[in-house]
């Protein structure tokens, strides 16, 4: 199993970045996808994540109105579109599946498999 995440960078506060999240080697469906971030001294929390069965989505409080997740299927890729970032977005953003549905959606103690982690810096 493999996450590739990419698109990470800096940007200015208003600014907007799209991370991508290519998955492969899975031989069984998973519960959902998205992306958690963290940032130091804090911990790691869900940001936006997919269900994949239902089609449900989660998007944290302080995200929700500014970042957008989405799925190709074709590709196997999941994007997440931030737009109006905050200099509070400053994080590591990891991809990450969750394989059941024991715990909420997007919850870190439910993913299973990560991705390595890509850096969003927001700063003038």
């Amino acid at each position: 199993v493999q996450l590739q995440a990419s698109g990470g960078g800096l940007v200015q506060p208003g600014g907007f970045l799209r991370l991508a999240c290519s998955a492969s080697g899975f031989t069984e469906d998973y519960y959902g996808i998205g992306w958690l971030r963290q940032t130091p001294g804090k911990q790691r929390g869900g940001v936006a994540c997919l269900g994949n069965f239902d089609g449900s989505t989660y998007y944290a409080d302080s995200v929700t109105g500014r970042f957008t997740i989405s799925r190709d299927n074709d590709k196997n890729t999941v994007y997440l579109q931030m737009s109006n970032l905050k200099p509070e977005d400053t994080a590591i953003y990891y991809c990450a599946t969750q394989a059941y549905d024991s715990q909420p959606l997007c919850s870190d103690e439910g993913m299973n498999y990560w991705g390595k982690g890509t850096q969003v810096t927001v700063s003038s």
